[in-house]
C-alpha cells in the first residue's frame, strides 16, 4: 500500500463484519453512515476494496477463503467487541459532560479581572465537540447521530425526574426544600435552551465533520475537525445564551457573554485537534491488534 492510499483509506467505506452463515459483507458507506451487505467476491471486484484498510482486507480473505469454517475477528456480532466498547465509553463521556454542562450553565460566572460574564460548561463543553467527532472518524454519520439523540434523551430523562421530585412533600422542617426546588426548577428551565443549542450544533458538526471527510478523501483531520467545531460553536453560542437569558440579562451582556463562549469554545476547538489525531491513532492500533490475535 502507498502512502497516498493509506492517507485516504476508510474515507468512503468501512468493513463492519460478516453476514453469520453467509458469504455477505456488511459495509458501512462513511458519508450517510448507511450499512450495506455485498456479497464477498464482490467487494473484491469492486472499488470498495481500494478504500480498506490492511486488517480489514485480510479479514475479507480470511473469510472467504475458510468457506466460514473459521471464525474472524468479525463473526458473531457483526462488528468486533472492542469496537463497541469504544462506542459506549464515548456515549458514555458524551453524556457525562452534556450533564455537567447543562447544570453549570444555570449559574453565570462574573471574571472581574476580564470583566466578562460567563458560564462553568463553557470550558469543558468543547470536549463534547471531540467525542462527537471521534464518533464520526470511527464510527460514521448515522451511529453518531444516534449518540448525540442518545446524550440528549438521557439526560433529559435525568432532568424530567428531578422536576417531578420538587412535587414530592419535603421532610418537615428541612431547610434546604425551598432551595432545592428553585436549584432544579433554575436547571430544567435551561435545559430546554442546552437542548436545543446541543442538538442543532452537534449535527451539524457531525454533518460538517463528514462532509469535509468526504471532499477531502479523509486527508486533513485537523482542517475537518477545526472547521466542523468553528461553525458548530458559534451557532451553539448564540442559540443557547438567547434562549436561555433572554429577558434575564441585558442584551448587551448577552452578546458579551456570546463572543466570549465563542472565543473560548474556538480555542478548544484549535486545542482539540492533537487529542484527535492521538485517539485516532490509538483507536486503529487497539482495533488492529484485537483483530490479529
Amino acid at each position: 500500500m502507498t502512502a497516498h492510499e493509506s492517507e485516504i483509506e476508510n474515507s468512503k467505506y468501512k468493513l463492519l463484519g460478516f453476514e453469520n452463515n453467509k458469504k455477505l459483507a456488511v459495509i458501512m458507506i462513511i458519508a450517510t453512515g448507511k450499512v450495506i451487505r455485498i456479497k464477498l467476491r464482490e467487494v473484491l471486484n469492486s472499488e470498495i476494496m481500494d478504500n480498506l484498510n490492511k486488517t480489514e482486507i485480510k479479514n475479507l480473505y480470511r473469510k472467504l477463503y475458510s468457506q466460514g469454517d473459521t471464525l474472524t475477528a468479525y463473526d458473531l456480532n457483526d462488528r468486533h467487541e472492542n469496537s463497541w466498547m469504544i462506542y459506549i465509553i464515548l456515549n458514555l463521556l458524551l453524556v457525562t459532560f452534556y450533564i455537567f454542562t447543562s447544570i453549570a450553565a444555570t449559574k453565570p460566572i462574573y471574571l472581574e479581572s476580564l470583566d466578562i460574564i460567563i458560564t462553568p460548561g463553557t470550558f469543558l463543553y468543547s470536549i463534547t465537540f471531540l467525542i462527537v467527532d471521534l464518533l464520526n472518524e470511527n464510527f460514521g454519520l448515522r451511529l453518531a447521530r444516534r449518540a448525540i439523540f442518545f446524550a440528549f434523551a438521557s439526560t433529559s430523562t435525568v432532568f424530567i425526574l428531578l422536576y417531578g421530585s420538587t412535587f414530592l412533600p419535603g421532610m418537615p422542617g428541612w431547610k434546604l426544600e425551598t432551595p432545592y426546588n428553585d436549584v432544579i426548577i433554575q436547571v430544567s428551565s435551561v435545559l430546554v435552551a442546552s437542548s436545543v443549542s446541543f442538538l442543532v450544533s452537534e449535527n451539524i458538526n457531525s454533518y460538517l465533520l463528514c462532509k469535509i471527510k468526504e471532499l477531502t478523501n479523509s486527508r486533513f483531520l485537523f482542517l475537518r475537525i477545526f472547521l466542523s467545531t468553528f461553525f458548530a460553536v458559534i451557532i451553539d453560542s448564540f442559540l443557547f445564551c438567547y434562549i436561555a437569558f433572554y429577558g434575564l440579562m441585558k442584551n448587551s451582556d448577552i452578546l458579551n457573554m456570546i463572543l466570549f463562549q465563542i472565543a473560548i469554545k474556538v480555542f478548544f476547538a484549535l486545542f482539540n485537534i492533537l487529542p484527535a489525531y492521538g485517539a485516532r491513532s490509538l483507536f486503529k492500533r487497539y482495533m488492529s491488534s484485537n483483530q490479529t490475535k
